[in-house]
């Protein structure tokens, strides 16, 4: 992965992808979002860290759940947030997504938090704008999605503390996943011992190979005294020409239920980055379980958005 995620002095000055990030700097977004978690919880839920500065969300892909907690995240730092309506805007009109960022930083913007279809685009966005504002990559095709890692890994860290003795099992579509990449170089960075894929010959990647991983097709094999259970969605926006599973068949054989946590370890928890399919990758029961710290992840990707924004602006809390 290119440097251009830093700066001269190694500070953060671009989030595009995790691979490439230091173990250090990880732990370091980690400590700053655990200062902002009690932000959420006070009558007057933000701190002045950002006042004056102004966050563009780009999202060329729909998207609710990642948008407003960016966006709560922003208003948490008391920026100033534009949430720009591409459907509307001088994009729909033929004008280039480099002529409207550079137009938007001659209004003032200042960080750029871009979710597009198209893999690496984000990085020719950092390429162009240079010094004059922050790219924070929020999801570009099946390439990667860096906050989501963040937020994933600073999960499994509040809830099981350390990473060098956890088996991780990551369960589903791995192959057209940008979750499952942005998860896959965080754990190995943050030395999680035993990465286990779990899902369909041919949803699996095949451009990893540098990567310690485990493959299994059977949840029961799979699922043996892991730690930690991440579920993933078929993406079917992001599966040109290939073979879509059967929804019914998927299920069966890759549907989180309650048999399968009884393999798992006994405090096993279970994530997904959502949305979720109830009923299609995870039971509702799952998902509404003792174990899941689904809504966690949704309270800590808040924190996570905040330390990142931060950290690229140059403030500590």
């Amino acid at each position: 992965m290119s440097k251009i995620q830093y700066s001269n002095d190694g500070n953060i000055k671009h989030l595009l992808t995790i691979e490439g990030l230091q173990e250090e700097l990880i732990y370091k977004i980690f400590d700053l979002a655990e200062s902002f978690l009690n932000v959420g919880n006070r009558e007057i839920k933000n701190v002045p860290l950002l006042r004056g500065k102004t966050i563009c969300n780009l999202f060329f892909e729909n998207s609710t759940r990642t948008r407003t907690t960016f966006e709560i995240a922003a208003k948490r730092l008391s920026a100033d947030v534009i949430n720009l309506d591409i459907d509307s805007s001088s994009q729909s009109k033929g004008e280039s997504i480099f002529d409207t960022v550079d137009n938007l930083i001659s209004m003032g913007a200042d960080i750029f938090v871009v979710r597009h279809p198209e893999p690496g685009m984000p990085e020719l966005l950092a390429k162009h704008v240079g010094g004059n504002a922050h790219i924070i990559n929020a999801g570009d095709g099946n390439h990667a999605h860096p906050t989501q890692g963040l937020l994933d890994t600073f999960t499994i860290k509040k809830y099981k503390n350390r990473f060098d003795n956890l088996s991780v099992a990551i369960i589903g579509d791995i192959k057209h996943s940008r979750v499952a990449r942005s998860e896959i170089h965080a754990l190995t960075t943050l030395g999680v011992p035993d990465i286990r894929l779990i899902g369909p010959t041919d949803l699996m990647p095949t451009d990893m190979s540098k990567i310690n991983l485990k493959i299994f097709e059977s949840m029961d094999d799979g699922l043996k005294n892991v730690d930690v259970i991440m579920m993933l969605r078929i993406q079917k926006e992001r599966m040109i020409g290939a073979i879509i599973p059967e929804e019914g068949e998927y299920s069966e054989k890759y549907g989180l239920r309650k048999k399968h946590l009884l393999l798992a370890k006994k405090d096993a928890i279970v994530m997904h980055p959502g949305p979720m399919n109830r009923g299609i990758e995870i039971d509702s029961d799952v998902a509404d379980g003792q174990q899941s710290v689904i809504l966690s992840q949704v309270t800590f990707g808040i924190a996570i958005r905040m330390a990142v924004m931060s950290m690229l602006i140059g403030k500590n809390i």
